[in-house]
């Protein structure tokens, strides 16, 4: 099962479900997927649609897919890299009216960066991203948290 996160952000993001959608009716996808839409208006006899899922409910999805196909919002790369998914990351951006600015390319790029997704922009297909996933094997991703809160307490300490 292919889980698809296109987050809660009120502009739309019909791009990914549309090329989603044309891979699943070429049959290059044949799983099924299941796809939380939250305001983003589309509607597809190909998927498993959800506006807004449950978190309980989202986790048992998490936990299920074999694929995660996301927006690059940072809660739901984690929760899927903690969880030692393969991820395909999808920046909302600004020139699709998608997002109000390009922050989820930076976040994307930087996750790919180190290995850790597979990022779907503009200078790719999602096809070839989705047929690379099959053999992409991600590095282990290690949270930085700690260290992030030990530095916040040592600067509020000193100032």
């Amino acid at each position: 099962m292919i889980l698809v996160l296109l987050g809660t952000h009120e502009l739309q993001f019909t791009r990914l479900l549309f090329e989603l959608e044309k891979l699943v009716r070429k049959k290059i996808i044949q799983e099924e997927i299941v796809v939380q839409k939250g305001n983003t208006k589309y509607t597809s006899n190909v998927f498993t649609e959800f506006d807004f899922i449950d978190p309980e409910e989202l986790s048992k999805l998490y936990h299920k897919a074999g694929l995660i196909i996301t927006h690059a919002g940072v809660g739901s790369i984690v929760k899927g890299l903690q969880l030692n998914k393969k991820i395909i990351a999808c920046p909302r951006l600004k020139k699709h009216n998608e997002h109000n600015d390009d922050h989820q390319l930076e976040i994307a790029k930087e996750f790919a960066r180190k290995n850790y997704i597979l990022m779907w922009d503009d200078n790719s297909s999602l096809e070839e991203v989705y047929n690379y996933s099959k053999q992409f094997n991600p590095s282990k991703y290690t949270s930085n948290k700690d260290k992030i809160i030990e530095d916040i307490k040592r600067f509020i300490d000193n100032n």
